[in-house]
Protein backbone atom coordinates (compact mmCIF):
# COMPACT_ATOMS: atom_id res chain seq x y z
CA UNK A 1 0.00 0.00 0.00
CA UNK A 2 1.34 3.33 -1.14
CA UNK A 3 2.18 6.04 1.86
CA UNK A 4 0.88 8.94 -0.46
CA UNK A 5 -2.40 10.41 -0.58
CA UNK A 6 -5.21 9.26 -3.28
CA UNK A 7 -6.99 11.81 -4.48
CA UNK A 8 -10.80 10.88 -6.02
CA UNK A 9 -12.53 13.58 -8.60
CA UNK A 10 -16.12 13.39 -7.80
CA UNK A 11 -16.13 14.44 -4.07
CA UNK A 12 -20.33 15.03 -2.88
CA UNK A 13 -21.32 12.15 -5.13
CA UNK A 14 -22.52 8.41 -4.83
CA UNK A 15 -19.88 7.32 -6.88
CA UNK A 16 -17.24 9.07 -5.81
CA UNK A 17 -18.24 9.32 -1.69
CA UNK A 18 -18.47 5.16 -2.21
CA UNK A 19 -14.52 4.45 -3.48
CA UNK A 20 -13.49 7.33 -0.74
CA UNK A 21 -14.64 5.47 2.22
CA UNK A 22 -13.85 2.31 0.73
CA UNK A 23 -10.24 3.73 0.68
CA UNK A 24 -10.14 4.95 4.16
CA UNK A 25 -11.51 1.61 4.86
CA UNK A 26 -8.56 0.00 3.51
CA UNK A 27 -6.37 2.65 5.28
CA UNK A 28 -5.31 5.11 3.13
CA UNK A 29 -5.31 8.76 3.26
CA UNK A 30 -7.97 10.69 0.65
CA UNK A 31 -8.28 13.86 -0.98
CA UNK A 32 -11.48 14.84 -2.37
CA UNK A 33 -12.00 17.36 -5.76
CA UNK A 34 -15.29 19.12 -4.78
CA UNK A 35 -17.72 21.35 -7.22
CA UNK A 36 -18.08 24.19 -5.75
CA UNK A 37 -20.95 25.00 -3.81
CA UNK A 38 -20.97 21.26 -2.81
CA UNK A 39 -19.30 21.53 -0.05
CA UNK A 40 -22.14 20.56 2.69
CA UNK A 41 -22.66 17.26 0.22
CA UNK A 42 -19.70 15.45 1.36
CA UNK A 43 -21.30 14.76 5.43
CA UNK A 44 -18.69 12.39 7.41
CA UNK A 45 -16.16 12.36 4.72
CA UNK A 46 -15.38 16.34 5.55
CA UNK A 47 -13.89 15.76 8.79
CA UNK A 48 -12.34 12.26 7.68
CA UNK A 49 -10.43 13.58 4.48
CA UNK A 50 -8.97 16.17 2.77
CA UNK A 51 -10.89 18.37 0.38
CA UNK A 52 -10.56 20.94 -2.16
CA UNK A 53 -13.06 22.34 -4.62
CA UNK A 54 -12.01 22.42 -7.93
CA UNK A 55 -14.24 22.57 -11.96
CA UNK A 56 -12.79 19.37 -13.89
CA UNK A 57 -13.89 21.46 -17.01
CA UNK A 58 -11.74 24.24 -15.82
CA UNK A 59 -8.11 23.09 -16.29
CA UNK A 60 -6.87 26.27 -14.00
CA UNK A 61 -8.42 24.89 -10.93
CA UNK A 62 -6.92 21.80 -11.53
CA UNK A 63 -3.45 23.39 -11.14
CA UNK A 64 -1.66 22.00 -8.36
CA UNK A 65 -3.98 19.65 -7.06
CA UNK A 66 -2.91 16.21 -7.45
CA UNK A 67 0.62 16.91 -6.68
CA UNK A 68 2.11 14.36 -4.41
CA UNK A 69 -0.38 12.41 -4.45
CA UNK A 70 -0.23 8.48 -5.69
CA UNK A 71 -2.78 8.37 -8.02
CA UNK A 72 -6.15 10.17 -9.00
CA UNK A 73 -9.17 8.18 -9.16
CA UNK A 74 -11.77 9.93 -11.55
CA UNK A 75 -15.73 9.46 -11.33
CA UNK A 76 -17.18 12.20 -12.84
CA UNK A 77 -19.18 11.91 -16.05
CA UNK A 78 -22.71 11.28 -16.96
CA UNK A 79 -25.15 8.79 -18.86
CA UNK A 80 -27.59 11.95 -19.65
CA UNK A 81 -26.82 14.06 -21.98
CA UNK A 82 -28.52 17.55 -22.77
CA UNK A 83 -27.13 19.36 -26.12
CA UNK A 84 -29.28 22.11 -25.77
CA UNK A 85 -27.37 23.25 -23.27
CA UNK A 86 -23.79 22.26 -24.27
CA UNK A 87 -23.68 19.21 -22.38
CA UNK A 88 -23.01 16.50 -25.16
CA UNK A 89 -21.17 13.28 -24.02
CA UNK A 90 -18.25 14.43 -25.49
CA UNK A 91 -18.13 17.61 -23.55
CA UNK A 92 -19.19 15.59 -19.67
CA UNK A 93 -16.92 12.21 -20.20
CA UNK A 94 -14.27 12.93 -22.74
CA UNK A 95 -13.05 16.68 -21.48
CA UNK A 96 -13.20 16.29 -18.07
CA UNK A 97 -10.94 13.08 -18.05
CA UNK A 98 -8.66 14.54 -20.56
CA UNK A 99 -8.33 17.46 -17.75
CA UNK A 100 -7.61 15.42 -15.16
CA UNK A 101 -5.15 13.46 -16.94
CA UNK A 102 -3.40 16.23 -17.80
CA UNK A 103 -3.50 17.64 -14.50
CA UNK A 104 -1.71 14.37 -13.55
CA UNK A 105 1.14 15.01 -15.92
CA UNK A 106 1.78 18.25 -14.43
CA UNK A 107 1.33 17.82 -11.24
CA UNK A 108 3.80 14.14 -11.74
CA UNK A 109 0.87 12.18 -10.15
CA UNK A 110 2.47 8.96 -11.66
CA UNK A 111 -1.17 6.80 -11.91
CA UNK A 112 -4.95 7.47 -13.21
CA UNK A 113 -7.82 5.40 -12.30
CA UNK A 114 -10.57 5.71 -15.14
CA UNK A 115 -14.00 4.84 -13.98
CA UNK A 116 -15.07 3.63 -17.52
CA UNK A 117 -18.15 2.06 -18.16
CA UNK A 118 -18.67 -1.99 -19.62
CA UNK A 119 -20.27 -1.67 -23.32
CA UNK A 120 -23.88 -3.27 -22.33
CA UNK A 121 -27.20 -2.95 -24.30
CA UNK A 122 -28.86 -0.80 -21.66
CA UNK A 123 -26.07 1.92 -21.92
CA UNK A 124 -25.82 4.58 -24.01
CA UNK A 125 -23.83 3.73 -27.51
CA UNK A 126 -22.45 7.59 -27.36
CA UNK A 127 -21.79 7.43 -23.47
CA UNK A 128 -19.56 4.43 -24.27
CA UNK A 129 -17.93 6.47 -27.19
CA UNK A 130 -16.67 8.77 -24.80
CA UNK A 131 -15.77 7.11 -22.41
CA UNK A 132 -13.29 4.78 -24.97
CA UNK A 133 -11.67 8.02 -26.51
CA UNK A 134 -11.07 9.05 -22.81
CA UNK A 135 -9.31 5.54 -22.13
CA UNK A 136 -7.23 6.11 -25.53
CA UNK A 137 -6.15 9.35 -24.41
CA UNK A 138 -5.33 8.78 -21.02
CA UNK A 139 -3.19 5.33 -22.26
CA UNK A 140 -1.08 7.84 -24.54
CA UNK A 141 -0.42 10.74 -21.98
CA UNK A 142 2.34 9.51 -19.96
CA UNK A 143 0.80 8.62 -16.74
CA UNK A 144 0.23 5.19 -15.64
CA UNK A 145 -3.16 4.03 -16.88
CA UNK A 146 -5.98 1.63 -14.77
CA UNK A 147 -9.68 1.43 -16.50
CA UNK A 148 -12.00 0.24 -14.74
CA UNK A 149 -14.88 -0.70 -17.12
CA UNK A 150 -17.75 -1.52 -14.19
CA UNK A 151 -21.47 -2.37 -14.83
CA UNK A 152 -24.18 -0.18 -13.33
CA UNK A 153 -24.31 -0.10 -9.64
CA UNK A 154 -27.00 -0.59 -7.01
CA UNK A 155 -27.74 -0.03 -3.26
CA UNK A 156 -27.80 -2.93 -1.26
CA UNK A 157 -31.37 -3.51 -0.04
CA UNK A 158 -33.34 -0.99 -2.65
CA UNK A 159 -35.98 -1.86 -4.71
CA UNK A 160 -35.03 -2.16 -8.39
CA UNK A 161 -36.70 -3.65 -11.75
CA UNK A 162 -36.77 -7.33 -11.88
CA UNK A 163 -34.75 -7.10 -15.35
CA UNK A 164 -32.08 -5.89 -13.45
CA UNK A 165 -32.11 -8.28 -10.34
CA UNK A 166 -32.31 -10.96 -13.26
CA UNK A 167 -29.27 -9.63 -14.55
CA UNK A 168 -27.51 -9.85 -11.35
CA UNK A 169 -28.01 -13.54 -10.74
CA UNK A 170 -26.98 -14.43 -13.93
CA UNK A 171 -23.54 -12.59 -13.35
CA UNK A 172 -23.17 -13.77 -10.52
CA UNK A 173 -23.77 -17.18 -10.24
CA UNK A 174 -21.66 -19.98 -12.41
CA UNK A 175 -21.67 -21.12 -15.32
CA UNK A 176 -23.36 -17.50 -16.73
CA UNK A 177 -21.21 -15.85 -14.74
CA UNK A 178 -18.32 -17.42 -16.71
CA UNK A 179 -19.91 -15.88 -20.07
CA UNK A 180 -20.88 -11.68 -21.03
CA UNK A 181 -23.15 -11.92 -17.66
CA UNK A 182 -20.27 -11.41 -15.43
CA UNK A 183 -19.17 -8.75 -16.76
CA UNK A 184 -22.49 -6.32 -17.76
CA UNK A 185 -24.03 -7.36 -14.71
CA UNK A 186 -25.59 -4.71 -12.09
CA UNK A 187 -23.28 -5.13 -8.84
CA UNK A 188 -23.81 -3.34 -5.49
CA UNK A 189 -22.13 -0.37 -4.97
CA UNK A 190 -19.91 -1.36 -1.95
CA UNK A 191 -18.70 -4.55 -3.76
CA UNK A 192 -17.69 -2.29 -6.38
CA UNK A 193 -16.59 0.59 -4.73
CA UNK A 194 -13.99 -2.02 -2.72
CA UNK A 195 -12.86 -3.41 -5.34
CA UNK A 196 -12.04 0.00 -7.33
CA UNK A 197 -9.73 0.66 -3.93
CA UNK A 198 -8.26 -2.65 -3.73
CA UNK A 199 -6.85 -2.49 -7.09
CA UNK A 200 -6.01 1.25 -6.47
CA UNK A 201 -3.43 0.62 -4.02
CA UNK A 202 -2.47 -2.67 -5.35
CA UNK A 203 1.22 -1.86 -6.34
CA UNK A 204 1.22 -5.07 -8.06
CA UNK A 205 -1.02 -4.39 -10.50
CA UNK A 206 -0.96 -7.06 -13.43
CA UNK A 207 -2.99 -5.41 -16.24
CA UNK A 208 -4.53 -2.07 -17.25
CA UNK A 209 -8.21 -2.95 -17.60
CA UNK A 210 -10.52 -4.25 -15.01
CA UNK A 211 -14.15 -5.45 -15.08
CA UNK A 212 -16.88 -6.24 -13.09
CA UNK A 213 -14.96 -10.08 -12.40
CA UNK A 214 -12.15 -8.19 -11.30
CA UNK A 215 -14.01 -6.10 -9.03
CA UNK A 216 -16.12 -9.23 -7.52
CA UNK A 217 -12.43 -10.80 -7.40
CA UNK A 218 -11.19 -8.58 -4.80
CA UNK A 219 -13.68 -8.75 -2.63
CA UNK A 220 -13.79 -11.50 0.09
CA UNK A 221 -16.68 -14.20 0.12
CA UNK A 222 -18.15 -12.87 3.25
CA UNK A 223 -18.27 -9.24 1.34
CA UNK A 224 -20.06 -10.49 -1.65
CA UNK A 225 -22.44 -12.22 0.30
CA UNK A 226 -23.68 -9.55 2.46
CA UNK A 227 -22.84 -5.97 2.67
CA UNK A 228 -20.26 -5.13 5.20
CA UNK A 229 -19.46 -1.58 4.90
CA UNK A 230 -17.15 0.68 7.08
CA UNK A 231 -18.73 2.73 9.54
CA UNK A 232 -17.97 5.46 7.38
CA UNK A 233 -19.37 3.90 4.07
CA UNK A 234 -22.84 3.27 6.44
CA UNK A 235 -22.31 6.79 8.02
CA UNK A 236 -22.96 8.20 4.55
CA UNK A 237 -25.92 6.18 3.44
CA UNK A 238 -27.53 7.42 5.89
CA UNK A 239 -26.93 11.11 5.63
CA UNK A 240 -27.66 11.21 1.97
CA UNK A 241 -30.86 9.44 0.67
CA UNK A 242 -29.85 7.32 -2.42
CA UNK A 243 -32.37 6.46 -5.38
CA UNK A 244 -33.87 2.92 -5.86
CA UNK A 245 -31.38 2.26 -8.80
CA UNK A 246 -28.53 4.73 -9.04
CA UNK A 247 -26.31 4.63 -12.38
CA UNK A 248 -22.76 5.00 -12.66
CA UNK A 249 -21.94 8.72 -13.41
CA UNK A 250 -25.53 10.11 -12.91
CA UNK A 251 -24.56 12.41 -10.78
CA UNK A 252 -25.58 16.30 -11.71
CA UNK A 253 -22.06 16.76 -13.89
CA UNK A 254 -20.17 18.29 -11.03
CA UNK A 255 -17.99 22.20 -11.22
CA UNK A 256 -19.97 23.31 -14.65
CA UNK A 257 -23.28 23.94 -15.48
CA UNK A 258 -24.76 26.45 -18.39
CA UNK A 259 -26.53 29.29 -17.12
CA UNK A 260 -30.06 28.67 -17.16
CA UNK A 261 -32.09 31.60 -18.23
CA UNK A 262 -33.42 32.43 -14.69
CA UNK A 263 -29.60 33.20 -13.67
CA UNK A 264 -29.45 35.18 -16.36
CA UNK A 265 -31.97 37.63 -15.49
Amino acid sequence: MTSRPILVTGGGTFLGDSIAAALLAEGAEVTLLVRPGAEDKLGPLAQRTRWWTADVWNPGSLRGRARSHAAVIHTVGSMIADPARGLNHQWLNFASARNVANMCVSDGCPQMVLMSSVRAPWVNRQYIRAKREAEVYIQGIGVRPTIIRAPLAYMRGQRRPLFFILMTMLGSIPPTSWFVFGRIAPMPIDMLARGVARITLDTKQKKMIYYARDLRARNTAQEARRSAPSVTNEEIMRSRPVKPFDLLGEDTPFGWTPPTDEDED
